[in-house]
C-alpha cells in the first residue's frame, strides 16, 4: 500500500467542490426550470442522499489510500470538511445569485409561498402575515446561508461518525 502520510485536507477539499457542484446544479436546474416558484423539492430530495453517500465515500476513500487504515478522528475530519467546503460553495453561488444574477428572485419566492399559505382555508390573512414577517427575518442571503453552512457542518459531522465507527481501522 501507499505511505500512511495521505492528506485529509485534499481528499476534504475535491469531494467538499464536487458536492457543492452538485448542489449548485440541482439548484440552477430547479430555478431555470421554475420548479422553485413552484415549490417542487424533489429535486433536493436527491442531494439529500448524495450528500452522506460522498461523505462515506470520501471516508472510504481516504481509508483505501492510506494502507487501509483509518481513525475516527481521521473519518470526522475528512466529513465535517468535505460538508463545510460543499457549503461554502453553494453559499458563494447563493450570493452570487441573490445580489446579482436574480435579486429579485427571493421577492418572486415570498410572494408564492404567501400565495400557497392563502390558498388554505384553516389560515386567516392575519396568521399567514404573522409567518410572512418571521419567514422575512430568516430569509436574507446571509442568515440563509449561514444557517445552510451550519446544518450542513452538523449533518456531516453525524454522517462522518456513523462512517468513521464503521470504517475505523487502527494499526
Amino acid at each position: 500500500m501507499e505511505s500512511q502520510n495521505v492528506s485529509v485536507g485534499s481528499f476534504a477539499k475535491n469531494y467538499g467542490l464536487v458536492l457543492g457542484l452538485i448542489l449548485v446544479l440541482i439548484t440552477v436546474i430547479m430555478y431555470v426550470t421554475g420548479m422553485q416558484l413552484e415549490g417542487i423539492q424533489w429535486p433536493m430530495y436527491l442531494y439529500y442522499i448524495i450528500f452522506p453517500a460522498i461523505i462515506i465515500y470520501a471516508i472510504s476513500q481516504y481509508k483505501k489510500s492510506n494502507a487501509n487504515l483509518l481513525s475516527l478522528r481521521q473519518a470526522i475530519k475528512i466529513g465535517l470538511l468535505v460538508a463545510v467546503i460543499s457549503a461554502l460553495v453553494f453559499a458563494v453561488y447563493s450570493l452570487i445569485f441573490n445580489y446579482i444574477i436574480d435579486p429579485e428572485f427571493q421577492g418572486l419566492a415570498m410572494e408564492a409561498v404567501r400565495d400557497k399559505l392563502l390558498e388554505n382555508p384553516n389560515l386567516t390573512e392575519e396568521i399567514v402575515d404573522k409567518q410572512m414577517d418571521m419567514m422575512e427575518k430568516f430569509s436574507s442571503p446571509l442568515i440563509a446561508n449561514a444557517a445552510f453552512i451550519a446544518f450542513s457542518s452538523i449533518f456531516g459531522l453525524i454522517y462522518s461518525l456513523i462512517g468513521g465507527l464503521v470504517m475505523k481501522k487502527e494499526a
